[in-house]
């Protein structure tokens, strides 16, 4: 081993080298479309420890392999363990004002003959993002005999077990306004003290699924709302293209998508205009 390589790897609980690095992030590349900079190194060193350990593993070496030859379904957990999940309820308000006050009005007059809407939140992490819209919309329509339905999906097994639970700590939805936390969720007492589950008519509403933006999608159009936040953020130009061409293919005439505060479809697309802070309209 070279000195440098020695001095890098002291401290460190697994041998981890440049060959194992450039092997896992080309294999996120491939498998997710997230681009991993040198500047993430210690990020996916952390990250995927948890796996080794677990795995009874003495160096990353031995995981490379692994994942080569996809035993026991290791790549589903790899991807798992890299993939960020940062959410919370009502994150960037103004995108749920904007729903409850423009586009529901909008779909009203729009979807009068049908009375169907579907949205599709796409990266929907623990699902905090989609029982956000879910209430938004349970709010804003004026009667049930709208048939609403929410598409939340991710690639991340692991945070959609969670978001189907529908169950979090009295910490995450503290920012929830009281008069929506006592009529959209129960609290929990005796052995589920501290904790508070959505209520069932918002979970009837949501069909979680796992689905990777790189591959095939499963989803049938028309797209009334796309919700798509901080998840393209991580992918190059070409492949933030694609799939913004790709969701415009599934969205209704008009149809708005809703994207991260720090992105921006400027020269990625021209199949959007847009119509507010980090929103957007389907071109005609």
């Amino acid at each position: 081993m070279a000195l440098a390589e020695r001095k890098e790897q002291d401290g460190m609980e697994f041998r981890f080298s440049d060959r194992d690095f450039q092997y896992l992030r080309q294999l996120v590349s491939r498998e997710t479309g997230i681009v991993i900079t040198d500047a993430k190194r210690q990020m996916v060193y952390s990250r995927l420890t948890r796996r080794l350990r677990t795995l009874g593993l003495s160096d990353f070496r031995d995981y490379c392999r692994l994942l080569e030859e996809d035993a026991e379904g290791e790549l589903n957990a790899f991807i798992n363990a890299i993939t960020t999940n940062l959410t919370s309820f009502f994150r960037e308000p103004h995108h749920f004002t904007y729903l409850q006050n423009v586009v529901v009005p909008e779909l009203l007059k729009k979807n009068a003959a049908s009375r169907r809407i579907r949205i599709w939140s796409a990266g929907c992490s623990t699902g905090e993002e989609p029982y956000s819209i879910a209430m938004a919309m349970s709010e804003a329509l004026p009667d049930d005999s709208w048939d609403c339905r929410i598409l939340a999906t991710d690639i991340d097994t692991d945070v959609l077990a969670k978001a189907e639970r529908g169950i979090y700590r009295m910490e995450r939805v503290a920012s929830i306004p009281q008069s929506r936390l006592q009529q959209w969720f129960s609290r929990g007492s005796g052995a589920n003290q501290g904790l508070a589950r959505v209520a069932p008519e918002l979970r009837e509403m949501i069909t979680f699924r796992q689905l990777n933006l790189m591959e095939e999608w499963p989803v049938r159009g028309p797209i009334d709302v796309l919700f798509c936040r901080n998840v393209v953020i991580y992918f190059d130009k070409e492949t933030q293209r694609h799939i913004f061409d790709k969701f415009a293919e599934r969205m209704a005439a008009d149809a708005c998508i809703f994207i991260g505060h720090s992105e921006s479809l400027f020269k990625i697309t021209d199949r959007f205009d847009l119509i507010g802070q980090t929103i957007y309209r389907k071109r005609r």
